[in-house]
């Protein structure tokens, strides 16, 4: 039972690095739903790069947990669920809950990386 646990986190946990490389080219990009979503939360434009950073370093780390560095993938696991959190907040605060489902799957998924890692480093 533990090898089929450990192995649904460690597809939760690829998942979690598609779904944020996916965000980031978006952030990049300057999507139309990335753009009225940021600014239905009060969100300024120029901040989209350095949030796309913090997404795609959180990405490249999950990466690096895979290639042989699970305490780094832990380490970018932990970082994607403060900063899901942070925008789970953000939405809360403003009120903004038609789309919030976004940052909670993100979020979720971010989860899933960090009890695959402790799952590798246990």
């Amino acid at each position: 039972m533990t090898g089929v646990i450990q192995g649904t986190m460690a597809v939760i946990a690829v998942l979690c690095v598609v779904a944020n490389v996916f965000i980031v080219v978006a952030d990049l990009s300057r999507a139309e739903f990335v753009l009225a979503n940021s600014a239905e939360v009060g969100l300024r434009p120029a901040a989209l790069p350095y949030l796309a950073t913090l997404k795609g370093a959180g990405a490249v780390g999950l990466v690096a947990g895979f290639a042989g560095l699970p305490l780094l993938g832990l380490a970018a696991a932990v970082g994607l669920v403060a900063f899901y959190i942070g925008a789970v907040v953000a939405h809360l605060r403003t009120r903004v809950f038609h789309n919030i489902s976004f940052p909670l799957v993100f979020l979720v998924l971010a989860a899933g990386a960090v009890s695959h890692f402790a799952l590798v480093l246990s």
